[in-house]
C-alpha cells in the first residue's frame, strides 16, 4: 500500500470494547447474571449493548435504571464488586476480535506504528482479554481507566496512552466507537476514526469523526490519509 512510510513513529490508540473486540456477549451476560441474582429481570441484548463503554459501574447503573430500579451508591458499590468478580473469570468466553483486526494490527506494526489500548475498562480486566485473544504482543501500552489521571472523555487518558507507548499526541490517531473516544480525541488534539459497528448511544456518524470505517480493512488507509499532513517524527522515533 502506498504511503505506509507515513505510519512510522505514529501512534494509533484503540478503544477496547466495541472497537477492537466484541465483548458485549460476556459483559451483558455478566450484567444479566447480577440482575437476576437480585431478582431483577434481565435486559434484552440489543437494549443493553449501547450501555457498554463507560466501565462496569456505569453499565450496572444504566442496566438498573433501564429496569426501573433506584440506584443507591452503597448498593452500586456492592453490585460492582460482584460484577467484576463474576466477569473476571469469564471475560473472554464469547468475546472475539472484530473481523480484520489481526490483519490491520499486523500491517500497522509492520509499517512502524506504535499501538496502544486506551480503554475505560480496568487495566486488570483488559489485559486478560488481550492475552486470551492473542492481541497483547501488538501493543506498546495498555492504559485502562485506573492508570489514567481521569477516564475518557478526559484527554489526559488518551495523552497518557500515547506517551506511554512512546509516541506524541500530534502524530496520534484515536480509533473508537463512542462519544467518550470522540471527546478524548478532540480535546487532546488527536485525529479521530470511529467504527460504525460498536457500542454507542449516539450514532457514530453523528459524532463527526475524521473517518468512519465499516471494516478494519479500511483502517490503514484512513490512518495514512489523516497522518499525511502531520509533522515528521522527531529523530529517534
Amino acid at each position: 500500500m502506498a504511503g505506509l512510510e507515513i505510519l512510522r513513529g505514529a501512534t494509533i490508540a484503540f478503544d477496547l470494547d466495541g472497537t477492537l473486540v466484541d465483548t458485549a456477549p460476556d459483559l451483558i451476560g455478566t450484567l444479566n447474571h447480577i440482575l437476576q441474582e437480585d431478582g431483577i429481570a434481565p435486559l434484552a441484548f440489543d437494549s443493553a449493548r449501547p450501555f457498554i463503554g463507560h466501565g462496569a459501574r456505569r453499565l450496572l447503573e444504566k442496566g438498573l435504571h433501564a429496569q426501573g430500579q433506584a440506584v443507591e451508591e452503597a448498593r452500586l458499590d456492592t453490585l460492582t464488586a460482584r460484577f467484576i468478580a463474576h466477569y473476571r473469570g469469564r471475560s473472554s468466553d464469547l468475546s472475539r476480535p472484530y473481523p480484520g483486526v489481526i490483519q490491520a494490527l499486523t500491517g500497522l506494526k509492520a509499517a512502524g506504528a506504535r499501538l496502544s489500548v486506551c480503554t475505560n475498562k480496568l487495566t486488570g480486566l483488559s489485559v486478560p482479554i488481550l492475552d486470551a485473544l492473542g492481541l497483547t504482543p501488538f501493543f506498546d501500552s495498555v492504559i485502562g481507566a485506573d492508570l489514567a489521571p481521569a477516564p475518557k472523555p478526559d484527554p489526559r487518558h488518551l495523552i497518557k496512552a500515547v506517551e506511554t507507548a512512546g509516541g506524541q499526541i500530534d502524530r496520534a490517531v484515536m480509533v473508537g466507537d463512542a462519544a467518550t473516544d470522540a471527546g478524548a480525541a478532540r480535546a487532546a488534539g488527536a485525529h479521530l476514526i470511529l467504527v460504525s459497528f460498536g457500542y454507542t448511544e449516539i450514532p457514530a456518524v453523528d459524532l463527526k469523526p475524521d473517518h468512519l470505517i465499516d471494516h478494519y480493512d479500511q483502517l490503514i488507509a484512513a490512518c495514512i490519509a489523516l497522518l499525511a499532513p502531520c509533522p515528521e517524527p522527531k529523530p529517534g522515533l
